[in-house]
């Protein structure tokens, strides 16, 4: 094979053995080449291949190195995760937006927080305690369409995708960025001969000059999955923790009750949320009994 007769592309979806790689306007239904398999790879949405084709078929030769990799939903190179919370049910749950913010930290992922459904009420000062860390923050209403404007700008040159509890509006929200988010996934599930379509697997759709990810959502978020396991490395994906590192009285300071905290301190002071240092705490005591040998079973 000459290198230089491949193509470069983006995989859109992977499915039953089969993955669709787009390559400027065209998409290529394509098969792995057999050696992949022997190294336990598989192409997934959101990866960057390069293809032999065969009229409007292909084989993917080459994958290109990933900066992050999600197991469950399958996507690679993911740069924005939108971590959605609504007003009403499912209400605010601070730990699980903690948790995504955490996940995204350690896998190099920009996390842009969401709050819709702002026509039914306020969110009092949870989205201040967001922006005042520096993360983006949008308060929204899918319903009335309030906010949802300023969030476009987001996705321009990113591939990103959605997260949050069932019921919160992700859905509604893609529908308002992308009003023809229905149509195109009929006729893309159409043309890949499915039915209709139902978010079982991931799949790409071009938004406002990026990707983003229809997803089934994440099937777990403890931790370990995301490899995060090292109780003391925990406090580098709290951003608000970063100007207290190395000021504790004690190198081994686990910054939940000791004496001489500088994360405490700072807790005292207003500058770092209660909200913040309990999810902080409750990660904590989820890691810090694993054991070097559990670390390594994955």
């Amino acid at each position: 094979m000459i290198m230089s007769s491949l193509k470069k592309g983006t995989v859109l979806k992977s499915i039953a053995g089969f993955c669709y790689v787009e390559v400027g306007d065209t998409v290529y239904e394509c098969k792995p080449r057999g050696s992949f398999r022997k190294e336990n790879i598989s192409p997934v949405a959101g990866d960057i291949v390069e293809i032999s084709e065969n009229g409007d078929k292909g084989v993917v030769e080459v994958i290109s190195e990933r900066k992050n990799l999600l197991i469950r939903p399958p996507l690679a190179n993911l740069d924005k995760l939108f971590i959605v919370s609504s007003y009403s049910v499912p209400s605010v749950n601070t730990l699980l937006i903690d948790r995504m913010t955490a996940i995204s930290e350690h896998l190099g992922i920009t996390p842009v927080l969401v709050f819709n459904k702002a026509d039914l009420g306020s969110f009092g000062d949870i989205p201040d305690i967001y922006k005042k860390i520096g993360y983006s923050v949008y308060t929204v209403s899918a319903e009335s369409g309030e906010g949802i404007e300023a969030i476009e700008k987001e996705f321009d040159g990113c591939l990103s995708a959605f997260s949050g509890n069932s019921g919160v509006g992700k859905s509604s929200i893609l529908i308002r960025i992308m009003p023809k988010l229905n149509l195109i996934t009929g006729d893309v599930s159409q043309k890949l001969g499915r039915g209709r379509h139902t978010t079982r697997t991931v799949e790409l759709f071009r938004c406002k000059g990026g990707y983003v990810a229809d997803t089934p959502g994440f099937s777990s978020l403890e931790l370990v999955d995301f490899d995060i396991n090292d109780k003391h490395e925990l406090m580098y994906l709290f951003k608000e923790f970063e100007d207290y590192t190395g000021k504790c009285r004690f190198t081994s300071c686990k910054h939940i009750n000791e004496p001489g905290c500088a994360v405490l301190d700072a807790l005292k002071g207003g500058e770092i949320s209660k909200s913040r240092h309990l999810s902080y705490v409750s990660m904590y005591n989820d890691i810090k009994d694993i054991k070097p040998w559990e670390i390594n079973k994955k």
